[in-house]
């Protein structure tokens, strides 16, 4: 995921959008001695065990789900500020998605938190055994510009429910949500268990030096790096949900109008700022030309003939990712779009066709409306394509064929594998949502998020009445050597 969330002060800042202002939940300054503090407040409230009980994490779910429905224009309106957000895309890629992840959370929290028995080998009877879930202690979410709210908010959905503490230090190029999450965070839910962290690297940086329980990262793999090894200081396990080229392969006798529909709208959402937006087209033979008009014509249905007066449309982060992006017009034939405003940070959904694999528009996450296609000459140099490169966190294929289904399942590697739409896979909460490799490390979701922010404690018990562990004793004897072999 191309994001510019900040990181230690190893990393270069963008001084576009960047506030470094640094208040966490009692309005004091989050750098240096004041993260510590912070943090060791957040400590002292796990150690009461006030996080413990299912009651306080319901209460806390429930609570976060009636600051979203009641706050929900206020947080459509930091949205559209931010990004340009309609409405519509700030409810459904946002509010309503950890409205839903609440919900489903809330609906088996029970059952997922009862202890799991499990056999016991005979050599070990009388005994019994379970697994019993225990939270971490607190933990850090340190979440992206992109979808704001809700990748600061659905890992603390997991958090929560998983009884731990958390600090949430949202991105400061997103000002006017980070701004609304700091403000209500601290009023909805338990002050002494939930604090925000805003600011840029410098408070980036002072968090990361503190020893936590577990981190939660999503960004870029730059980034993902340096969080990664700041937490290897203290040991402390890390979920990083990076991104990558997300490739979609089209093959010969897929409804092309269809999916062209379904291509430009997962793209061009958010103007395409999405880790999971389709990053290219793989079209395999004569579908590369035909897929053209199909995706003009979609773009054309979805925003006008003007993508600029669209109310639908959002617009790039800032002035520095404008400029990448409108870069990398140069990279291949305009199919449409390329139409731009750096003023209204404006670049129109756009198609490239003639693209060269070895194009810079190839060699990074585009991370924005531009759609390059690849004409590749069949399945086997398409599946050739992608494991040639990183594992991207999706890959998307449109085909008519269950054997190319199973091929791609079987041959190809990546965080989801979607056929016949993109993105609408991490809405299904039963599923998790993670990368593989330079994607990503670790899956969040519904039970995934309790999987990550807890520990699965083995227990076992065993009675004194009886002690065959006395075969296990020395002295040992042929008697004893031959009775353990049996039984272990």
């Amino acid at each position: 995921m191309t994001t510019d969330t900040a990181g230690p002060a190893t990393l270069p800042t963008d001084a576009a959008g960047t506030d470094a202002s640094g208040t966490d939940a009692s309005g004091t300054d989050a750098s240096g001695t004041d993260a510590a503090a912070t943090v060791a407040r957040l400590n002292a409230a796990f150690a009461t065990g006030r996080t413990r009980s299912i009651a306080w994490r319901k209460t806390q779910l429930r609570a976060l789900r009636r600051l979203l429905t009641e706050q929900e224009a206020a947080f459509t309106a930091a949205l559209h500020a931010d990004l340009g957000k309609s409405a519509t895309e700030a409810y459904t890629g946002e509010i309503g998605l950890v409205v839903n992840e609440i919900d489903h959370t809330l609906r088996h929290l029970d059952r997922w938190l009862r202890p799991s028995r499990v056999p016991v080998p005979l050599a070990l009877r009388p005994a019994r055994a379970r697994t019993v879930r225990e939270p971490l202690g607190t933990v850090l979410i340190i979440s992206p510009w992109n979808y704001p709210l809700q990748l600061a908010l659905a890992p603390l959905v997991g958090a929560l429910a998983a009884g731990n503490c958390a600090v949430v230090k949202p991105s400061e190029l997103a000002p006017a949500t980070s701004a609304l999450l700091a403000h209500w965070l601290p009023r909805a839910l338990d002050p002494q268990a939930v604090a925000v962290v805003e600011g840029a690297v410098p408070e980036t940086t002072a968090l990361l030096e503190q020893r936590f329980d577990h981190v939660f990262y999503t960004g870029n793999g730059t980034v993902g790096r340096i969080v990664m090894a700041a937490a290897a200081r203290h040991l402390t396990p890390v979920t990083l949900e990076l991104g990558g080229k997300s490739p979609v392969v089209v093959e010969p006798g897929t409804d092309l109008a269809t999916a062209a529909r379904r291509i430009a709208w997962g793209k061009f959402m958010n103007a395409g700022q999405s880790c999971t937006a389709p990053d290219y087209v793989l079209a395999i033979g004569g579908t590369a030309t035909a897929l053209e008009p199909h995706l003009t014509a979609a773009i054309r249905a979805m925003y006008g003939t003007d993508p600029a007066k669209s109310p639908d449309y959002g617009r790039i982060v800032n002035e520095r990712h404008f400029d990448r992006l409108t870069a990398l017009l140069a990279d291949g034939r305009l199919v449409t779009g390329g139409d731009h405003d750096r003023a209204t940070r404006y670049l129109a959904p756009t198609v490239l066709a003639d693209v060269d694999p070895d194009a810079p528009v190839m060699r990074e996450e585009v991370f924005g409306p531009v759609l390059p296609i690849i004409r590749v000459p069949d399945l086997d140099a398409a599946i050739a394509f992608i494991t040639a490169r990183d594992k991207p966190l999706a890959l998307y294929a449109f085909t008519p064929s269950p054997a190319t289904k199973r091929r791609l399942t079987a041959e190809t590697s990546s965080g989801a594998l979607s056929f016949g739409a993109p993105n609408v896979h991490l809405t299904v909460p039963t599923l998790p949502f993670g990368g593989v490799g330079e994607s990503g490390l670790g899956r969040y979701h519904g039970a995934y998020s309790l999987d990550t922010f807890s520990h699965t404690k083995a227990v076992l018990d065993k009675p004194l009445a009886a002690d065959p562990l006395r075969l296990a004793y020395p002295p040992f004897t042929p008697l004893k050597n031959r009775l353990l072999r049996r039984l272990l």
